[in-house]
């Protein structure tokens, strides 16, 4: 961890993953400013409207690291061909209004850490995914060549990491949010064959993994993955889900009626397969707290 505080500037710090992001960070005695889209409430927020006016350059100076979590949830159906626009917009204004704004910055960051996704890698059920794997077909992995292609613009000097986020276990939202309520309802159910690869790491592993990256990886840019360290299939979660809540795991919903229900969603979100692997995150040193799906199932249930 480095010894001196860092000046940490987020965006999407209010969302699933930022909320705590911002309460390790703090804790660990960093400073940490936030981007907000409401009129600030404290010395340490600052206002700002990605896509419709330009960020003050002022903002990032003095700022050691800039966080980019900012997006519309994917997890909001059903996916409109206007809100498929949101989502992509979302991700790809933010991050050019941050890129253009360290362009005009008296002391650029010295670090931008911008999110991406899994979804990048689009259905690859026969590989294994390396950090710096290429992107594959469909909407979500179109969107994270466009966010990512938006970060890596910017400017000379600024070191870039990509954080291609898996699907996050945790309390309050993440993966098990539309799981936790079929399942308490008797209605869990294996999805599709169930035998997909679900690229999924823990909430804390998550917060935990963009802290290293942040603080204590100096080595690492590019694109890296944000995943558990031993892969698991779909069923697991969803069985341990049941088996936690002491429900019933009676049914498997077909390929067609996911289809039918949440349309392309189905195939981007539930049916894919990603056999991520952490690598870059393992060799610079991250130790993760949760090294088997079932465990981070456990913690939040």
């Amino acid at each position: 961890m480095t010894e001196q505080p860092l000046s940490i500037l987020i965006a999407g710090a209010s969302g699933f993953i930022g909320t705590p992001l911002v309460r390790a960070l703090r804790d660990a005695g960093h400073h940490v400013s936030t981007l907000v889209r409401r009129e600030p409430h404290s010395p340490t927020e600052f206002r700002w409207a990605p896509g419709r006016r330009p960020l003050d350059p002022a903002v990032l100076d003095g700022a050691d690291v800039v966080i980019n979590l900012a997006g519309a949830s994917i997890a909001k159906l059903p996916w409109t061909e206007t809100y498929k626009q949101e989502i992509r917009s979302s991700r790809v204004d933010a991050t050019d209004t941050l890129v253009e704004a360290m362009r005009h910055a008296s002391t650029p960051p010295k670090l931008f850490l911008s999110g991406s996704a899994s979804g990048i890698y689009g259905d690859r059920p026969s590989d294994v995914l390396q950090d710096d794997a290429g992107a594959g077909p469909g909407f979500l992995a179109d969107v994270c060549v466009a966010w990512e292609a938006a970060a890596a613009a910017a400017p000379e000097g600024v070191r870039v990491v990509t954080l291609r986020t898996g699907i996050v276990i945790g309390e309050g939202g993440g993966a098990l949010a539309p799981l936790l309520p079929l399942t308490k309802l008797g209605l869990g159910s294996r999805l599709g064959t169930g035998g997909q690869h679900w690229p999924w790491i823990a909430l804390q592993d998550e917060v935990g993994a963009i802290v290293h990256l942040a603080t204590a990886a100096p080595g690492v840019s590019g694109p890296v993955n944000l995943a558990g360290p031993e892969p698991a299939v779909a069923e697991r979660i969803t069985k341990r889900v049941a088996e936690d809540l002491h429900r019933p795991y009676l049914f498997r919903v077909p390929e067609f009626a996911l289809r039918a229900l949440l349309r392309d969603a189905a195939d981007e979100m539930l049916l894919s397969s990603q056999q991520m692997v952490p690598t870059k995150l393992l060799e610079s040193g991250y130790a993760f707290r949760y090294t088997r799906a079932e465990d981070a199932v456990d913690a939040v249930l």
